[in-house]
């Protein structure tokens, strides 16, 4: 199923929430939990604000934002997926489309570059 991107990284999120509530959570694993948590929402909540930005360096900068986020939440996802090997195809899911959104977002920011 294709997305708008603002729809995408929402669902994204969504299901990062989704995968998070069937961790076990451990002592070893409650930091990247946390962690990734954290960064996988934070794509979202970057792009959202880089469509309410005040300039294309204001956009470009919180687009880069969400791209370094999508990135980080490919760490902990494989990470994650050292802790809990009953979530490894779902966690790879996820992490195939973290990287998705990471590239949309490079090309995002290349595109825009070109135009300042």
């Amino acid at each position: 199923m294709k997305y708008a991107l603002e729809e995408r990284v929402e669902v994204f999120s969504e299901n990062i929430i989704e995968l998070v509530k069937k961790v076990n959570i451990n002592y070893i694993n409650k930091n990247i939990v946390e962690q990734l948590l954290r960064s996988s929402t934070s794509i979202g909540a970057n792009y959202f604000e880089a469509n309410g930005s005040s300039s294309k360096r204001d956009f470009i900068n919180k687009i880069a934002i969400s791209k370094k986020e999508a990135i980080e939440t490919q760490y902990w996802l494989r990470l994650l997926n050292k802790t809990d090997n009953n979530l490894t195809k779902e966690i790879a899911r996820l992490w195939d489309e973290a990287k998705q959104i990471g590239m949309i977002l490079s090309k995002i920011i290349s595109n825009v570059r070109k135009t300042l």
